[in-house]
């Protein structure tokens, strides 16, 4: 059976939650590959919002399997919880239906009380992250010293490598004038509870994942940020510290490369930011503001506001080639909607330069504004449309010029926060090829 990877295409925040939930339908497993609890994805089924941090959104249909690849950092608390909730809904009746790999690395509270301090430490040069403590989790396990969730499920070892860090991690806080409010004997009892509730969920993913293509599942890969936050291929250093594109589906989650047979991008119709970095069409007006109102453009697990702008397909089409996109989702169109004109961002300009393709230089592109094609927008609400044909025609043309600029078909449009709110265009699991 074939297998689909769902990736962000801008800095995040593309709807990429609703996406994983609606094609969950055709998928048996649903995999997260990569990044923690800093992301977040909102899936609205039947009037009930759910936001998910860890837990792939294709949790919320019933026998689905989903899977927390070795990709990804785990807070054991926030992911405790999130089972608990899900339960209590209604959600993961059967406890099968999720697989915590043994390898993901664990978030430890120094590593949140590092990326607070740090942040603070830096002033205005600060990245912008959540303070969740991913990107100390991760430079943990690129140094060798992190827990993983294997280490949680055995109390010996795991109050051994607690101790081999404890003290080093304490002096670093001491040096950015900060301190670790817990003494280990009452972090160690913590975290022997929690292992003990993921200890059923723990297993060896990749061979998981493994027996279950053997077994003709299809699988789904749901991707957390956006590829211009990517670690190796977003706007450096302003990004998240792990690989979001399409590639480290494989990486991390277990599988070979030959098992991704499709890869499929999503794209607000405009484009969001959250935290510092380039954003060369940010609108920092009135436009700026109605866009961050109408789109309810706030942090689902910060709860800050994003940065706001038009659609870039420079961007896009820097995503499209370190993805391999073969086809785009758009989100959120029925946004627009009132607006008199809407704008696509065309290429750059940079002192006397032009670009038609996103440079690669950091400073370079801090220096660039947007160059915009303006299109005349559309005033019909979208939530009932369920075809192509039945779209206002200057959504269509807007849709159809994105899709010319960018060279790849769009899939489906988003008209809508619900589920059913959306145009579907191809049946991915069908088209992809085995």
């Amino acid at each position: 059976m074939p297998n689909v990877v769902v990736i962000g295409a801008q800095w995040g925040d593309e709807g990429k939650g609703k996406f994983v939930d609606l094609l969950t339908l055709q998928a048996d497993v649903v995999v997260r590959f990569q990044g923690g609890n800093n992301a977040g994805h909102t899936v609205v089924v039947g009037g009930k919002k759910t936001i998910l941090h860890l837990i792939p959104s294709g949790i919320l249909h019933p026998g689905k399997a989903c899977v927390i690849g070795n990709g990804v950092v785990v807070d054991p608390e926030v992911l405790a919880e999130e089972i608990a909730e899900l339960k209590a809904s209604g959600s993961l009746q059967q406890d099968d239906q999720l697989v915590l790999s043994l390898d993901a690395h664990v978030i430890m509270p120094w590593h949140k009380a590092l990326d607070i301090a740090r942040e603070h430490r830096a002033g205005a040069g600060k990245i912008g992250t959540t303070g969740r403590g991913i990107g100390p989790t991760y430079e943990d396990k690129v140094a060798r010293r992190g827990l993983r969730i294997r280490d949680l499920l055995d109390d010996q070892r795991f109050a051994r490598k607690v101790k081999e860090r404890l003290a080093s991690a304490r002096e670093e806080l001491a040096r950015l004038g900060a301190s670790l409010d817990v003494e280990e004997p009452a972090l160690l009892k913590k975290y022997a509870e929690l292992g003990r509730v993921l200890a059923p969920y723990a297993k060896d993913a990749s061979l998981w994942l493994h027996h279950a293509m053997k077994a003709g599942k299809s699988l789904l890969f749901e991707g957390a940020q956006g590829t211009l936050l990517d670690v190796d291929h977003g706007t450096y250093p302003f990004v998240t510290s792990s690989n979001t594109v399409a590639g480290n589906a494989a990486c991390g989650s277990g599988v070979g490369p030959t098992a991704l047979h499709r890869v499929i991008g999503i794209s607000k119709a405009y484009s969001t930011r959250v935290g510092s970095g380039p954003y060369p069409s940010e609108l920092k007006d009135e436009t700026g503001e109605k866009l961050r109102a109408v789109g309810a453009e706030f942090g689902a697990t910060t709860g800050r506001p994003r940065r706001t702008g038009w659609i870039d397909v420079l961007a896009l089409r820097y995503a499209v080639r370190v993805n391999g996109l073969d086809g785009v989702a758009i989100t959120k169109l029925d946004v627009l909607t009132g607006f008199p004109e809407v704008k696509i961002a065309t290429g750059y300009r940079c002192g006397n330069r032009t670009f038609d393709e996103m440079p690669s230089d950091l400073e370079t592109l801090e220096k660039c504004e947007a160059v915009y094609e303006s299109m005349p927008g559309w005033t019909e609400k979208l939530g009932g449309v369920r075809r192509w044909e039945d779209l206002p025609r200057n959504a269509r043309t807007y849709l159809e010029r994105i899709a010319q600029l960018i060279g790849v078909k769009i899939v489906a449009v988003s008209v809508g926060a619900e589920r059913d709110e959306t145009v579907v265009l191809e049946n991915l699991f069908q088209k992809a090829h085995a």
